[in-house]
């Protein structure tokens, strides 16, 4: 049976790295967590398991990728390695399942599963968290970063871009790909997420991280993130421009530009329940993926004015 050992990353997760430790305890054979500046008791509870601590250096802008690139630095051996992130709590059997998965199929390079939330049903943001984590099972061109890797495939594509501060698995997945690897989700539960989404403004903060992964990424990927940029340039730039030039034209072709918003609307919450989502619910995530279009727009120049002005890649944090 491949050993298989564990990568958990996180900063500042209190409660939450403390059931995310005890769900590894048993299931791994090197369990390493990497703290990113926190100033709560995280050190001590992961000390308190047993497990390797690698502590970042915060004076290099921290990343994900580069937490998760420092503890993989961090093993003694190297067969299978599962990442989880501080605000997940394993599913037991997951383990199992993966490594029994890479086992029988060796033209797959990665392995991962269904997240869900742990407290879906309170708030509108986490139930919209829920719906974009639990994806279909099979071959897939991307996932979270959640994942079971064979190891020396992580180590010959040098791990996670630490410049990446969003999508930064993603990122990773593509050249997994390119490199002729598969991936596969399989149906089994993997990690149960606390996105602890409760305002707005974390909604926000959130959607702009995702439109910085979009433009950073697709910088690195043109072929990815596609559909993507495009609907953001569309419902979040040039629409509103054209409504703004319109007033100077005609009201009618105002009234009509400013329709297509409902009109995207009512699509996306029709899609939504094609898919399976009760109708109250898809129109509250229809409005969301409505309005995310200017959130993800404000990310994607973002990433711009840092690419060009030479900035630090600094993460975006919504909690």
């Amino acid at each position: 049976m491949t050993p298989v050992d564990v990568v958990l990353i996180g900063r500042n997760e209190g409660q939450r790295l403390i059931d995310a430790l005890a769900s590894v305890d048993g299931q791994a054979r090197q369990l390493v967590y990497v703290d990113s500046g926190s100033t709560d008791n995280s050190v001590a509870e992961a000390q308190k398991t047993g497990a390797t601590v690698v502590s970042l250096d915060m004076s290099v802008p921290f990343t994900a990728a580069r937490a998760r690139n420092a503890g993989f630095a961090a093993l003694h051996a190297h067969d299978y390695v599962l990442f989880i992130d501080g605000d997940c709590s394993l599913v037991p059997g997951f383990v199992d399942a993966a490594r029994d998965h890479l086992d029988g199929h060796d033209e797959v390079g990665l392995v991962t599963g269904w997240r869900s939330e742990m407290r879906r049903d309170e708030s509108l943001y986490n139930q919209l968290c829920d719906w974009e984590w639990h994806r279909p099972a099979g071959e897939i061109a991307t996932c979270g970063g959640d994942m079971m890797v064979r190891a020396r495939i992580w180590a010959e594509l040098g791990g996670m871009n630490p410049q990446v501060i969003a999508a930064e698995d993603d990122e990773f997945c593509q050249r997994l790909r390119k490199a002729g690897w598969q991936l596969h989700r399989i149906p089994v539960g993997m990690t149960r997420h606390d996105a602890a989404m409760s305002r707005f403004s974390q909604w926000w903060k959130r959607a702009v991280r995702t439109g910085h992964g979009f433009a950073q990424v697709s910088h690195l990927h043109p072929d990815f993130f596609v559909t993507e940029r495009r609907r953001v340039l569309v419902y979040g730039l040039a629409l509103p421009l054209a409504i703004l030039l319109s007033l100077f034209l005609s009201p009618w072709l105002t009234v009509a530009l400013l329709g297509l918003y409902p009109l995207n609307y009512i699509r996306t919450a029709q899609s939504l329940i094609r898919e399976g989502l009760p109708g109250r619910e898809a129109f509250g995530h229809a409005l969301l993926l409505t309005l995310s279009k200017f959130p993800n727009l404000i990310g994607m120049a973002k990433y711009l004015w840092r690419y060009l002005s030479g900035s630090d890649m600094h993460i975006i944090e919504y909690k």
